[in-house]
């Protein structure tokens, strides 16, 4: 499948305009949106992180709520969604915790971790991420 997953940081910096990566992450944007890319993804584990990481560097939950939105859309605002949620399933979470558990990527969270599986099982081109922690390991666009 052609396509990008979209990283935590990503949406942490778009949020946050004192985020010292918020310009590059609106250029990024615009070169998701303009379908640059391909198919845009994102999954549930990277979700949950992105509200929970603006939450507490903004301290604000209307933050962390429009993080939400600019990921999953709303309807009610017409705002279009950024990105296909994937869940992490069973055996995405099985094969991660393989590989965490090796400590071969320790400078990678679970959450990484879950990245790189979900970059394998639906064979998707590029990551979109600010971390050079995946340097080396798939094609970083950031």
């Amino acid at each position: 499948m052609t396509g990008a997953i979209l990283d935590t940081n990503l949406f942490v910096s778009l949020a946050n305009k004192k985020d010292q990566d918020h310009k590059r992450a609106v250029q990024v944007f615009e070169r998701i949106r303009k379908g640059e890319f391909g198919q845009p993804y994102t999954s549930d584990y990277i979700f949950d992180e992105a509200l929970t990481v603006t939450l507490i560097r903004t301290g604000r939950v209307d933050s962390a709520v429009k993080v939400g939105k600019l990921i999953l859309g709303s309807r009610e605002e017409a705002i279009p969604a950024l990105a296909r949620l994937i869940r992490v399933d069973e055996r995405i979470f099985s094969e991660s915790w393989r590989v965490f558990q090796s400590g071969k990527l320790k400078e990678l969270s679970f959450t990484d971790h879950t990245i790189l599986s979900l970059i394998k099982e639906y064979r998707l081109d590029y990551l979109i991420s600010f971390d050079r922690g995946f340097d080396g390991l798939v094609a970083r666009i950031g």
